[in-house]
Order: structure tokens, then C-alpha cells, then sequence
């Protein structure tokens, strides 16, 4: 914050408070509002480090703060009366609004801001009652946000007498540990719609700055209060803080702000902040926004792999990277860390491969750079097992398939045909054992290993891991809960005794696996009647493993605590728990243990749980219409009438052919984390016969298209291309 005897490096706040205090017009005659200009401030000192790194393994949990970080409250000073209501306040600006004499909304507003006691006796609900817990902050929001709203349709001298307060508050010498009153004034001043201009960037920075500076406890109040606000003011501010971070990155007007040197502090402690209103956003659910709304896409264009460095080499010392606050950065972002990590893993691998072969005087050759897969289309499940078991120990090398007897060389397109017919053959019936596939490896996965035995726990994990790996999407879809367990723990745990693939679940969990017994546990929950006598249950469940039925205690001696409804709650918890958790612990085991022995990285710290399934399945929306917008051109244009047709054609598609299409051109039917735009498709004008069937690239994500005469003639051509397109030729 601004510390004690700090004072004389904000000799600029003094002059600009005199700028204030020089009236240039009588309050009678104020104009409309105009845009507030205000002073540099170049002044001020490196921020100490902001937070935990998030490679702790433990981590302090908002909920659980030990109690000598939540107590004593040191005691609040008496606050001024303030009688003043939303009604009086609204007839003040109608008033105001039709007089031109805005006297009274000026006092209004000059007093309020003036200090932290004035703004908690006007925003207070009770000023006689403290308010010092988590559940309430005593906030009178509504009155909050009227005043705010009318703040911009003010004239310019009341919203720079607001300033003004503000800075006065700010500029205090804090003497002891800041009051409930002190965090509730932090809450309404974040709130500020004036601080969304560029203009009030210093002072907002320097509010920012407080916030970030304050305890933990302090914090744990704060984040509380922010779940509270309302989902329209909540986005405003986190929007606004985002904002502030994306312009002093790349300022429109770089005069505007002081030099970066001299503000080192200012995102350092935005993104503090805006931890803060993650960890409330995270706390509630429904979330109040989605995740993707704390993204910056302005992070897109930094550099990337130098934060990521800064992250790994100093983790969580003096020196800040936005690593640090994954939530901020994008998947798109998130996927070019992963992608350029794993390329950085498989070059040291290949690198150590040729230095142990020449240390041994053999002759080195070039398949023993990569992960050299050779299989049998008949065979396709069977010897792709045994590939990559024999080659356990090149399974970080770069991935090449070859398919035997043909003449395809694999750039890339082998490998995405490979991963979309092998998902599709492990996830048939005949596969499986079952008339839904995919709802079959799901079943076998979290309940059993009755039919699906360890090797194919195993095969399937190296294949998601490979999957990332190697930048490749696989059409797969697993519950929400297996990406949550796949990182529990991110990192492989050292010792081998430490439990992985154990997260928290809750009933929303098993819906996706188990619905039916999802909904009985459900209303057992919303059961009105008496439930130990109505139920006649306990803490025992019963489970059939190849064919044998067996029992478990949920609890010690379970048995015999009969459900009543006191503790039917932890009933459904445990019971929970044990089905997505203990009971299938040795077959999750081996699916993390899989997953992990390819696509290791620190880099999967940065991920949430959702993050990793749109990397392993790609983005679920096939939107034709983008990627016609993006596709590049060779030897047509984009006005030519054969591109015209194709695009009324490929457009009038069903979403089966759409995803042939996809499939033909691309070797895969998934569409990438960045959607359409980053397949850098592109359609080349084919010089032959216009008899020939189009021809597909993979590799390079390139249709060859003959010039057809009609419409016609070029649909019926492409279904056929598009239909039959398994097998790939050398021209």
C-alpha cells in the first residue's frame, strides 16, 4: 500500500489535489460530463511478492484460515451519521437534472468519498451493528450501485471531487491492521465505474496496490464479500481489472502512463486482485461467470515461453509471471506453452538417444529419433498395443505411423488418421462388450475391470497423453470427474505411496456416470418423511465384482449406524466418494499413471479440469461458416464460381458429411482448441481432369479441387472423395 513515511513520493497526488481544489466554474453553471484528465504519477516502489506459487502442493485454503488469522478484529471507530436514502438521493438528481444546480449532489458525493469513515457511513446497512463475518458485509448495494450509476452523468467538478476523496483515503497513514470498515470501503472503491478510464489508471493502480498488500485474513473477508455482489457488477469489475492489465501491456498511448520502470507494481497487483474474484468465482456454484470470462487474451501476444521459464525457474520469489495465475491465461495460450514444452521434451529426448547410441560406437539413423509406430489396418487395435508397449521407453519421442503397405510418408496426417480410427475401434461394440461403446469403456473404467483388463486401462490413457503429447484431438468423452482425477495431482508425486486420482466428487459427479442412482440418492436427499424407518438403510453398500456380491463400510463400523435423516448428507458423500474414489482407485491408478508417463509437464499446473478435455477432445462446435472465413486460396480466388460452389455445397452439408469432410482434408473430425481459424485450411486448384475425385493433403490441412463445370458435378464428386477416403497414396 502507500506506506508510513512514504509520503514524499507522492508529491504529485499533492499538486494534483490542488488542480482539484482550483474551481474553474461556479457549481450553478457545470457542464455536461467531459472526459477527466489527470496527471502522471511516476512515482513509486517495486510491490512485494503477491502470492503463493501455484506449485505448493498444499496450499492455504480461503475456509480454512487458522483461527489467529481471523481474529482479534481490531475495534471499528465510531462513524459518522448519514441519513440519506436511495429516494433521497435519486429526487437530489432529478432535481439537479432539471435546475442545472448540482450543489447538492456535489455535497453529497465530495462528502461520501472524502474517506473510508464517509463511505461506510453512507453505504453501511447499520452503522451501529459491526458486520464482521464473512456472510454479511453490511454493504448496502443497492444503494451502491445507484450512486454509481449516476456518477457518470455527472458534471466533471463531482467526479473529480470523487477522486479527490478517493486519493485522500488512499494517501492515510495506516497505524494498525485495517478494520472491516477499512475492507468494506476496498469493496464499494473496486466497484467505480470511473476507474474503467484510462485517465484515473494512477490512482486506480494505488487502490490495487492496498488491496493486493493486505493479509491473508483480509483477504478472506474480501473474497466473501465479492461472491455477494451482484453478476452484473461482479463482471464489470472483473472486466475492468483485465482491462487495466491488457492497456498498460500495450497502451493505446503509452504518454498516458508513466514509464513501466517506474510501475513495475501495477499488474503484479491487478492480477492479485483479480485472484481474488477467481477464488469468489470458484467458491459458488453455478460459478457466477464462467472460467473463460477471467481469460486475457492480450496474454496471447507476450512472450509465452519466457513466462512460463520465469515460472519454473523462479517459482514463487520476488519475481512475478502471470504463471503464477493460470486462471488469466487463455486455452489457446495454454495450448502453445503445452505444445512448445512437449517439443522442447522430445528434442532432449531424441538428443540423449543419439548421444547414448554414438557413447556405445553405434551408427545412429533416424528412426531412433522418433516413437516409430508400424501397423496393420485388419490389426489396427491389437498392434498398436503392442507397439507402444514394446516402445514404452519412446513414448516422449515425436510420434511417426505407418500404415503397412502403403505408400503414405507421415507429416502429420498419418498420425491424426491413426488416433480417429483406433478411438473408433476401441469404442466399438464388438471391442467393448456392449451395445454402447463409449458408455461401456465409461463403466468398465469407474465401476469394474471385469471385461476391459489392465493393458487396455493402460492403452488408452498412453493414447490421451499421447494425444496431447502430440498436439493431436481425439473424438472421446469422458465425465467431467475423470479430467478432475487426472489432475490429482498435476505433477507425479514422488513417493510412490501417495495416493493419486483422488479428488473431490460430489453428486453432480455421478450424474454423468450413474444417472439412475445419481437421481435415487437425490431423493433420499429431498425426502420428507422419516428415512431410517421409511429406508431402512446403512452405512454399508453392496457392490458385485465378477459376479460375487461384496459389501463395504462407508464408515467404520457402518453397518450398523443406520441413514437417518440427520446424516443422510454424509451418507450421499461417502457414498460418492467410494464409487468415483476408493472403489476403482487400482484402475484410475493405472489410467494417471498412463496419462502421465507421456505427457509430464509442469505446464499441466496450468490447466483446469475443462481445460483438459477441450485439449484431448478439441472444441465440440463445427462451425463451417468460420472456417470458410479463414481458408486460404491457391490458384483460386475466393470469388471464383468452382470456390462458390464449393462453399454452397460444403455449407448445405449435413453434419455427418461436414465431419467427413473435415476428416478427408485434415485427417481428423475434430476442430482444434482455437477453432477453425488455426487449421490454416486451404484449397489448391488441381490442373487435372475434371473427371478425378479431389485429393487431400493431411498433412497440410490442403484439399486439391479440380475446376468442375457445375454445382453438381462438384457435389457429387466431393461425397464420393469424402466417403471413401481411408488409405493414403503418394502422387
Amino acid at each position: 500500500g502507500l506506506e508510513e513515511g512514504a509520503k514524499n513520493q507522492f508529491s504529485t497526488f499533492s499538486n494534483f489535489i490542488t488542480t482539484i481544489n482550483q474551481k474553474k466554474e461556479g457549481i450553478g453553471n457545470r457542464n455536461s460530463p467531459t472526459r477527466l484528465v489527470l496527471p502522471n504519477i511516476k512515482n513509486g516502489r517495486d510491490l512485494p511478492p503477491l502470492c503463493l506459487d501455484v506449485r505448493q502442493k498444499q496450499r492455504m485454503s480461503i475456509d480454512t484460515l487458522p483461527q489467529e488469522l481471523k481474529a482479534p478484529f481490531p475495534p471499528e471507530p465510531s462513524l459518522p451519521i448519514r441519513t440519506k436514502t436511495v429516494k433521497d438521493f435519486q429526487d437530489d438528481m432529478e432535481k439537479s437534472k432539471a435546475s442545472g444546480d448540482w450543489k447538492a449532489v456535489h455535497n453529497f458525493y465530495s462528502t461520501t468519498f472524502d474517506s473510508f469513515l464517509e463511505i461506510n457511513a453512507a453505504f453501511k446497512k447499520d452503522t451501529n451493528s459491526p458486520f464482521n463475518t464473512i456472510e454479511d458485509s453490511g454493504i448496502d448495494a443497492k444503494f451502491v450501485n445507484v450512486v454509481y450509476d449516476a456518477l457518470l452523468n455527472t458534471p466533471q467538478d463531482i467526479q473529480k471531487s470523487v477522486l479527490k476523496g478517493i486519493i485522500n483515503g488512499l494517501l492515510q497513514e495506516w497505524t494498525g491492521p485495517r478494520t472491516k470498515d477499512d475492507l468494506r470501503a476496498y469493496c464499494i472503491l473496486l466497484q467505480n465505474p470511473q476507474f474503467s478510464n484510462t485517465s484515473t489508471y494512477v490512482i486506480y493502480a494505488h487502490l490495487l496496490r492496498q488491496i493486493a498488500a493486505l493479509t491473508e485474513a483480509d483477504h478472506h473477508f474480501l473474497v466473501h464479500w465479492s461472491k455477494k455482489i451482484s453478476q452484473k457488477r461482479f463482471k464489470q469489475v472483473v472486466d475492468r481489472l483485465l482491462q487495466f492489465i491488457s492497456l498498460r501491456l500495450f497502451p493505446a498511448k503509452p504518454e498516458e502512463f508513466p514509464p513501466m520502470v517506474k510501475c513495475t507494481w501495477w499488474i503484479p497487483s491487478a492480477t492479485k486482485v483479480l485472484a481474488l474474484f477467481n477464488a469468489a468465482n470458484s467458491m459458488i456454484s453455478p460459478p457466477i461467470i464462467s472460467y473463460t470470462d477471467f481469460y486475457n487474451s492480450t496474454l496471447d501476444h507476450i512472450d509465452l515461453m519466457e513466462e512460463y521459464h520465469n515460472w519454473q525457474c523462479y517459482g514463487n520469489s520476488h519475481r512475478f509471471s502471470f504463471c503464477q495465475y493460470p486462471f488469466i491465461i487463455s486455452i489457446a495460450a495454454k495450448k502453445v506453452i503445452i505444445q512448445r514444452d512437449s517439443e522442447q521434451q522430445m528434442i532432449s529426448i531424441a538428443r540423449q538417444s543419439l548421444v547414448d547410441k554414438v557413447s556405445r560406437r553405434q551408427k545412429p539413423d533416424m528412426n531412433m529419433l522418433f516413437l516409430n509406430v508400424k501397423v496393420r489396418r485388419t490389426h489396427l487395435v491389437s498392434d498398436s498395443l503392442d507397439e507402444l508397449a514394446r516402445k514404452k521407453a519412446d513414448l516422449k519421442k515425436k510420434l511417426k505411423v505407418t500404415f503397412v503397405g502403403e505408400a503414405g510418408l507421415d507429416m502429420g496426417g498419418l498420425t491424426k488418421e491413426w488416433f480417429l480410427l483406433l478411438i473408433r475401434q476401441i469404442f466399438h461394440p464388438d471391442y467393448v462388450g456392449s451395445d454402447d461403446g463409449c458408455k461401456s469403456l465409461l463403466t468398465e473404467l469407474f465401476y469394474s475391470c471385469e471385461k476391459l483388463n489392465w493393458d487396455s486401462f493402460k492403452f488408452v490413457s498412453w493414447l490421451m497423453g499421447l494425444a496431447v503429447y502430440n498436439s493431436i484431438t481425439l473424438d472421446i468423452r469422458f465425465p467431467p470427474c475423470c479430467y478432475k482425477k487426472l489432475l490429482s495431482p498435476p505433477i507425479v508425486p514422488c513417493d510412490h505411496n501417495t495416493l493419486v486420482g483422488i479428488c473431490g466428487v460430489t453428486l453432480d459427479d455421478l450424474f454423468q456416470i450413474m444417472p439412475e442412482l445419481a437421481h435415487g440418492l437425490s431423493e433420499l436427499l429431498s425426502y420428507e418423511g422419516n428415512v431410517e424407518e421409511d429406508f431402512y438403510s446403512t452405512f454399508q453398500v453392496f457392490q458385485e465384482e465378477f459376479g460375487v456380491i461384496k459389501s463395504y463400510n462407508l464408515k467404520p463400523n457402518g453397518d450398523k449406524i443406520p441413514v437417518t435423516n440427520r446424516n443422510r448428507k454424509e451418507y450421499v458423500q461417502l457414498y460418492v466418494d467410494f464409487l468415483l474414489n476408493k472403489s476403482i482407485y487400482k484402475q484410475f491408478a493405472a489410467f494417471y499413471y498412463g496419462f502421465h508417463s507421456v505427457c509430464a509437464s509442469y505446464a499441466l499446473l496450468l490447466l483446469r479440469p475443462e481445460e483438459v478435455e477441450i485439449l484431448v477432445c478439441g472444441s465440440p462446435e463445427l462451425d463451417m461458416s468460420a472456417l470458410q472465413r479463414s481458408t486460404q486460396y491457391e490458384g483460386y480466388q475466393k470469388t471464383d464460381l468452382t470456390i462458390r460452389y464449393f462453399w454452397d455445397v460444403v455449407l448445405g452439408f449435413s453434419l455427418d458429411l461436414q465431419k467427413k469432410l473435415l476428416h478427408f482434408a485434415t485427417g481428423s473430425d475434430r476442430v482444434p482448441v482455437g477453432g477453425m481459424a488455426d487449421l490454416n485450411f486451404k484449397i489448391s486448384k488441381s490442373e487435372t481432369s475434371t473427371n478425378w475425385l479431389p485429393v487431400a493433403h493431411t498433412c497440410f490441412n490442403q484439399l486439391c479441387l479440380p475446376p468442375y463445370k457445375n454445382k453438381k458435378e462438384l457435389k457429387q464428386k466431393l461425397i464420393i472423395g469424402i466417403s471413401n477416403a481411408e488409405g493414403f497414396g503418394l502422387e
